[in-house]
């Protein structure tokens, strides 16, 4: 495949995943709304807090580090997908594992909520984490379909998933409330059933047909998808495998880093069920547009990073036409998150307070919220910069690099735990958001130095994308104070 072709379909899996990811917000916005009307705020910060973080952290560090190393472009064409799957398999009982570890932790070492306002708390964290498990089962399935670019998979699958999760939700929650958190378990064991069976289903009909023999698919049978040994090679790419050691001591500290603050709520109480369930709906309305525009953009173009360049090569050692895209995309990458985050910088801060209201009423405009709503714009700036640079960091950094990388991500780790402690201390949940601020800063502050130094010696300075128009500065602060004035 070209690199024209990757660049293509690229676009193609980011334009998809914003589309994927603009209805998974509107659903969930829209299921939070309806939610908040019939169950306590207690019961929501329980199941958005303390069981999604259960759920996340199972998954992620089952399968983050074997989706970055096998979607890796450094083995090329050279690779043997019947060895990639064999590894990918090892994600299934590594996550039953995580699941029998953090379902204790989560049982036996964590506050225990109060069973009259939150009923069902022991069966539906072992719900959740068999969730987890059941949602791995698709993962050799989801790494072929991302290497080969399958975007329409993505988008039905998942969107057919958070459908049948929001139907079972909205009738439990009118026609047995009494459930309590096995409303949302069996909510969450639909979707990920649902994910699985859709791939399965797909790759079921797709093997062996004339369209897998078109596009060359390195797999022909069904019994390919499933862990075998082949003949004169062994049984996994032990290249393959020891990146995935990398990104895997790396997951630890980005899960920490991703989800510090819902450790810190979890595991030192800094904050009340009731705070957790404000703060967490108040997080999720204010990351929105970071979900469903950022997220894909950075999902979809790690993939092509890391296709056109070649891991740990210069760029004097690399061909100068893939070279060149790579510059021009991640220049044109910048400016496009720079300019939507500072948007929704000016006008977010100024609507906060309507936004909230408008949302949930006096639950959420009453109280701290509107403050968090306000922070949390200025948040979404630096979310903007950071995935984009931090893909193409982690596409291009060498299996040594990213080794040296997971100490200065230990130490930020540190430091925002610590930082988010203190500051919530001092602020409550707004230091949340002051502490993610500072550590997104100094990610950022690292990956434009990696990036700097990789192209110092070209004629590429991609890193111009982040210098905005005076024209566009002019608008945005004109636009500042006429919304602070009308609010």
């Amino acid at each position: 495949m070209s690199t024209q072709d990757v660049l293509k379909n690229a676009s193609t899996l980011a334009s998809y995943n914003v589309l994927l990811q603009v209805m998974f917000r509107v659903f969930t916005f829209l299921l939070n709304a309806f939610t908040l009307r019939f169950v306590s705020k207690e019961l929501i910060g329980v199941v958005n807090v303390r069981l999604t973080l259960l759920y996340s952290t199972l998954v992620f560090l089952s399968r983050e580090a074997f989706r970055r190393a096998c979607l890796s472009g450094e083995s090329g064409t050279k690779r043997s997908w019947r060895q990639v799957i064999n590894l990918l398999w090892l994600t299934v009982p590594l996550g039953v594992l995580w699941a029998i570890l953090l379902g204790c932790v989560w049982l036996w070492l964590l506050e225990v909520p109060d069973a009259q306002t939150v009923p069902h708390y022991g069966p539906a964290v072992v719900l959740f984490a068999f969730s987890g498990v059941q949602e791995l089962l698709a993962e050799p399935l989801w790494v072929l379909a991302q290497a080969h670019m399958f975007v329409r998979l993505k988008v039905i699958s998942e969107s057919l998933a958070m459908i049948a999760k929001c139907s079972v939700t909205v009738m439990l929650v009118i026609f047995a409330r009494e459930w309590g958190l096995y409303i949302f378990s069996a909510a969450h064991l639909v979707y990920t059933g649902f994910l699985v069976l859709c791939y399965a289903i797909y790759f079921i009909r797709f093997l062996g047909s004339e369209e897998a023999s078109k596009k060359n698919f390195p797999l022909q049978h069904i019994r390919d998808l499933l862990p075998c040994k082949a003949e004169g090679e062994p049984l996994v790419d032990w290249t393959v495998a020891q990146l995935t050691w990398s990104f895997f001591k790396q997951s630890f500290l980005k899960q920490i880093l991703t989800e510090g603050e819902r450790y810190v709520m979890t595991f030192l109480n800094v904050l009340s069920f009731g705070d957790q369930g404000i703060y967490d709906i108040v997080n999720n309305l204010g990351s929105m547009v970071a979900r469903f525009i950022f997220l894909p953009i950075e999902e979809s173009f790690y993939i092509f990073f890391a296709k056109v360049l070649e891991r740990g090569h210069n760029v004097e050692s690399q061909k100068k036409e893939d070279v060149a895209i790579a510059a021009e995309v991640l220049e044109c990458l910048l400016k496009l998150v720079l300019v939507i985050g500072l948007i929704i910088t000016v006008f977010g801060y100024a609507y906060s307070h309507l936004a909230l209201d408008l949302y949930g009423g006096a639950l959420l405009s009453s109280g701290s919220g509107p403050g968090l709503l306000r922070c949390y714009s200025c948040y979404v700036l630096l979310l903007a910069v950071n995935g984009v640079t931090e893909c193409f960091v982690f596409a291009a950094m060498s299996q040594q690099e990213v080794d040296k990388y997971n100490l200065v991500m230990l130490a930020l780790s540190v430091s925002f735990l610590f930082l988010s402690y203190m500051l919530t201390w001092w602020s409550g949940g707004i230091g949340f958001i002051l502490a993610n601020c500072l550590n997104m800063a100094l990610r950022i502050s690292h990956s434009l130095h990696y990036i700097h130094h990789y192209f110092q010696f070209s004629r590429w300075k991609p890193l111009r994308g982040l210098l905005p128009s005076p024209l566009l500065l002019v608008a945005l602060i004109a636009s500042a104070v006429v919304t602070a004035v009308s609010e």
